[in-house]
């Protein structure tokens, strides 16, 4: 692409998206390898009456996996509102058990008190945030009580971040802002457990200090 787009059109472009990468999309996909691994590295840290919070759940999938590992207190938050439409119709005990918000993770967290919850978690959301709003990585880390999981895009897939570029396109239509994650959260309080390199994305683990 010639020109990075407005962070506003593509934040426009999720809270609509239909078709590949929406919330039915992503709901027939089900749970994965990374829905897996919250599963275990939850069931290691913490206990199943912790509270976690994913940013970016879309229509639940892996919101519902942790649910089905016995996990209860879950709060998800989407852009796209038809998210929770297809989460009542695909996980209807997730979507009856859950706390769920409709909007922007700029807009939520600076209302979310220190350390509401024990459990953050992202997967494929924070490579999306351009660099202008690059603090809201603070405030993740000031929600997060005790650990935070991300499993982002930073370059390691077949067709991305190659070149060493900071930033690529996924079919010409939204970016991906490739980070080092470990450098991102050492600098607001978290310390590293665990990374994971997938086919797709890196998953890592932090703890608070």
């Amino acid at each position: 692409m010639d020109a990075d787009p407005d962070p506003e059109d593509v934040r426009r472009d999720w809270a609509e998206r239909e078709g590949q990468f929406s919330p039915r999309y992503y709901a027939h996909l089900g749970p994965n390898e990374v829905s897996e691994t919250l599963g275990d590295v939850l069931s290691h840290y913490v206990g199943d009456d912790a509270a976690v919070l994913e940013l970016g759940c879309s229509s639940g999938r892996h919101l519902e996996y942790l649910r089905q590992q016995g996990f209860e207190n879950l709060t998800g938050i989407d852009l796209n509102d038809e998210s929770f439409e297809v989460m009542a119709e695909e996980f209807p005990r997730l979507h009856e058990t859950g706390t769920f918000h409709v909007g922007a993770i700029e807009d939520y967290l600076p209302d979310v008190a220190d350390g509401a919850f024990d459990v953050v978690y992202t997967v494929e959301t924070l490579q999306h945030v351009p660099p202008e709003d690059e603090w809201v990585f603070e405030e993740v880390a000031r929600v997060t009580d005790d650990l935070l999981v991300t499993a982002e895009n930073e370059g390691n897939g077949p067709t991305r971040g190659r070149d060493e570029v900071d930033v690529s396109y996924v079919n010409d239509d939204f970016p991906l802002f490739h980070r080092n994650w470990k450098d991102v959260f050492s600098q607001h309080g978290l310390a590293q457990l665990m990374r994971e390199p997938t086919k797709r994305d890196t998953i890592r683990v932090f703890r608070k200090i």
